[in-house]
């Protein structure tokens, strides 16, 4: 596979004094537009306004940082108004309107991962303002507009060009903003950082799967995700995606090594891996990493709402499961050999802590 598979960041796209969006480009990285996927970034300052807007993708948003407010309009035309908070995923599927607030002084990141089968552009989000210089409403007649909204020419006016601002605005200090209402996060968002785990292995690391069962609105959007957390100098198990997935890892915090082999047995990626970085598993290879001295955390959507893994290491692993005839003849060793593979890891499951 000739495909560059090296992780890349994310390109700022536009923004002002309330923030910036940030994108990553299918030129840079070819496996989005191959695996018809788009990621980007939202950075909101204090007061920033992300204009309300729908895509032409379904997508899972993740809070990297900060503390906010979420407005998504669901297609039966209901507000949902969230508090949002770090760690939380939240399943965005068609045909929804969202708005994004930040009122703190802290920064608000929010990553966006989707899939771009249904698109314009494969492995790019499109965003379709509702508002703003670049809003939908700009592009009609005065006429439209007023038949559309039953107001005056002087109104339509106002409403489709007072906002000179493109996508994401500062707010006025002190104007008044919708408060979350609590009962609005049940189904729409799940905090990874509190969520049960699904592994936790002592010393070597911690996943939350976000699946059907536990946030239903995947389903419609079409995608798994992941938090995984690995604790300093351990390994995950090389494994791959059984069902015909692609893994898509954004490096939320940390460093650490990731090596990628493919068909014929060869190695596709060796790199390191830092916060920020981007880097896209093609179907059935198999990926690894090793963390460095702090640690490595990273957020992954897999392109199908219930994914299945096989892990190549580890007690729940495919060896485990061989009968010790094929794998000495497999490997070409001793019985001996063979049982003394056999015998390893059989306490250990997809993390691996550091040896003594």
């Amino acid at each position: 596979m000739d495909v560059d598979l090296s992780p890349k960041l994310a390109q700022k796209l536009y923004g002002g004094d309330g923030g910036s969006y940030h994108a990553w480009c299918p030129n840079e990285l070819p496996m989005l537009k191959q695996g018809n996927i788009g990621a980007g970034k939202l950075f909101l300052a204090k007061y920033g306004l992300a204009l309300p807007k729908y895509s032409d993708s379904a997508k899972v948003a993740y809070v990297l940082q900060g503390d906010g407010v979420a407005g998504i309009v669901l297609p039966e035309k209901e507000e949902k108004v969230l508090a949002i908070k770090t760690g939380d995923a939240i399943a965005l599927p068609f045909g929804v309107v969202t708005w994004w607030y930040n009122k703190e002084d802290t920064e608000l990141q929010i990553l966006f991962l989707g899939d771009t089968k249904t698109a314009h552009k494969p492995g790019s989000f499109t965003d379709f303002f509702l508002t703003g210089s670049n809003g939908i409403f700009t592009g009609f007649s005065m006429e439209f507009v007023c038949r559309a909204w039953d107001v005056d020419e002087s109104t339509a006016k106002a409403l489709v060009g007072n906002q000179k601002e493109n996508g994401i605005v500062k707010v006025d200090v002190g104007a008044k903003m919708p408060e979350p209402n609590k009962d609005h996060r049940n189904g729409m968002a799940l905090n990874c950082l509190e969520a049960p785990l699904d592994v936790d292995i002592k010393g070597g690391g911690r996943v939350v799967v976000l699946n059907t069962k536990n946030l239903p609105l995947v389903g419609e959007v079409g995608l798994g995700a992941d938090l995984v957390r690995l604790d300093g100098n351990a390994m995950c198990s090389p494994g791959f995606s059984c069902d015909s997935a692609l893994q898509v890892t954004y490096i939320v915090r940390g460093s650490g090594r990731a090596q990628i082999v493919g068909v014929d047995g060869k190695r596709v990626l060796e790199t390191t891996v830092k916060a920020g970085n981007l880097f896209i598993v093609p179907r059935f290879f198999v990926v690894s990493k090793i963390s460095d001295n702090d640690g490595l955390e990273w957020f992954s959507i897999i392109t199908t709402p219930n994914p299945i893994f096989t892990h190549m290491a580890g007690r729940t692993s495919a060896w485990k499961a061989l009968s010790p005839e094929v794998l000495q003849a497999s490997f070409k060793v001793t019985p001996e050999v063979e049982k003394t593979f056999r015998s390893k890891r059989m306490n250990s499951e997809i993390f691996f802590a550091p040896t003594n």
